[in-house]
């Protein structure tokens, strides 16, 4: 359980499976707990890794498993990883009853039935959870308050009540106890403020790099925020953190569903500016940036990509981390924003990550393309006699001034069995009267098919499509747009008296 809320705290669980073993004259001879962790993949669930461990080592001295619903197993987002847990079991000669359940695992095609329904609900409910817990965390960010990390040096994390009334400051490692509580950021001692500005002095005035100030504070024995000496990339991070000038800035990277972590491009960013009183102006923040900037436009891309092979060779490998270390290197954001992304700069030196993080290029590839599917579709609307004009601010095509329409390519993403999976997310903020779904191809080079989807039979914000989904479905897939730019056709209609 990843809560304590309800039915699924550990002492339910625990009151219902030992019911269940009084009725069915079951000694329960061992536990297995995973308390207050995630059951979206296997990651830190050691103590369910524990019992595979010993069903299929022969280590187990029971005969059978009893679990409290379906759902425990995990909310896996693929239901057939819960399925292949329990058939792991079942292999070993080993029984699974699922004590809260209104059905008998007993093999029948009913109790099939309704365990491959439920694995879904299980996974779906992380899905929508998740994009529900997105939405409120967002809201927060725009009403200026601060959604977790550390709060800097010269910065202090401040618990406020729903009114924004101030009631205590939060020290390191403490969290706030009250639903309704808030967490703002306020300007720290003045001995630590007064650090901050002078690591911009010494930046922009003595025209000290950060290796430079990093050694100068170490050698006035002044410790980071987390009481540890100072290095390069730690100062950098002051002179780049937008914090600083009291901005609000949150969704630099994801981890949705604990799947794969992705570093998410600036305008997608949720942000609110001036929410925090500022420890340095913008002007002088604007002024560090440009200097930092300036230091790799004077670098030829062959300079820069031969420092960054120079630093895989020293190194072993490449990070973020690890470039904004080094003296003589531009920061990783730079390295980004010159090649692209931080994952073509690894290539072009012949690093591949642990991670597979191709979708990153198919994703900036998809976002280049998508201005051409829009110009595409404006002038498929003209030729057939309609008009359509695009909002410069969200994007939307408004058509023939009746209905707004949106357009959202979707990547194509082969499984490990080499099926064909697409996740859609309708624009709920926008709310248009029919989104355009682009289904790209194998290989995300070419667009596959179309969805045309009204808003009126849309009940879900994010859904998968597989290469064949039924008629509640894929009678909105069309092989091209003409069906669309008939709908935007004006036909002229004789007046009769």
């Amino acid at each position: 359980m990843s809560t304590e809320h309800q039915k699924y705290s550990t002492d339910n669980q625990m009151t219902v499976i030992q019911r269940y073993a009084d009725h069915r004259h079951y000694e329960i001879v061992r536990t297995y707990t995973d308390a207050g962790k995630s059951g979206l993949s296997l990651v830190g669930r050691d103590a369910l890794k524990a019992l595979l461990q010993d069903v299929e080592t022969g280590r187990s001295d029971y005969t059978a498993i009893l679990v409290y619903d379906v759902s425990r197993w995990g909310r896996f987002q693929d239901p057939d990883e819960a399925a292949a847990i329990e058939l792991r079991c079942k292999r070993a000669g080993i029984v699974v009853h699922y004590c809260a359940e209104q059905f008998e695992n007993d093999g029948s095609i009913g109790s099939s039935i309704v365990k491959t329904v439920k694995r879904a609900m299980a996974g779906e409910y992380s899905r929508e959870l998740s994009v529900k817990v997105f939405a409120g965390q967002a809201n927060l960010i725009r009403l200026g308050f601060r959604q977790g990390g550390a709060p800097g040096f010269g910065l202090r994390r401040v618990l406020v009540d729903q009114v924004g009334n101030r009631k205590a400051e939060l020290t390191r490692g403490e969290h706030k106890s009250i639903a309704t509580d808030r967490v703002v950021l306020v300007p720290g001692p003045s001995e630590e403020v007064a650090i901050v500005r002078q690591i911009y002095k010494w930046f922009l005035n003595d025209e000290l790099v950060e290796r430079q100030i990093a050694e100068r504070l170490n050698e006035r024995g002044v410790l980071s925020d987390f009481g540890r000496p100072w290095t390069r990339g730690t100062v950098h991070q002051i002179l780049i953190n937008e914090k600083y000038i009291g901005n609000n800035v949150w969704g630099r990277t994801s981890f949705k569903l604990k799947q794969t972590h992705k570093r998410n491009p600036p305008e997608a960013w949720i942000r609110l500016d001036g929410a925090f009183e500022p420890l340095i102006s913008t002007e002088t923040f604007a002024a560090a940036q440009t200097i930092i900037e300036a230091r790799t436009f004077r670098m030829s891309d062959e300079t820069m990509l031969a420092k960054l092979e120079q630093l895989l060779r020293n190194k072993g490998m490449l990070s973020g981390l690890i470039i904004d270390e080094m003296e003589d290197l531009p920061s990783s954001s730079s390295y980004a924003s010159r090649f692209g992304s931080l994952l073509r700069a690894y290539a072009l030196v012949g690093f591949v990550p642990d991670r597979d993080y191709r979708y990153l290029e198919i994703n900036r590839r998809l976002r280049h393309l998508h201005p051409d599917i829009v110009g595409n579709v404006l002038r498929g609307i003209n030729e057939a006699g309609g008009s359509a004009v695009q909002d410069s601010s969200t994007d939307l095509l408004h058509v023939n001034q009746e209905f707004t329409t949106s357009i959202v390519i979707v990547r194509c993403i082969e499984t490990g069995a080499g099926a064909l999976r697409w996740k859609v997310r309708l624009d709920t903020a926008l709310n248009p009267d029919l989104t355009i779904v682009v289904r790209m191809g194998r290989g995300n080079e070419r667009p596959l098919d179309y969805y045309l989807l009204p808003r009126l039979d849309m009940h879900e914000a994010v859904f998968r499509l597989c290469e064949f989904n039924g008629l509640s479905l894929d009678c909105y897939r069309f092989d091209d747009l003409s069906h669309f730019y008939a709908m935007a056709t004006r036909k002229q209609i004789s007046e009769a008296a």
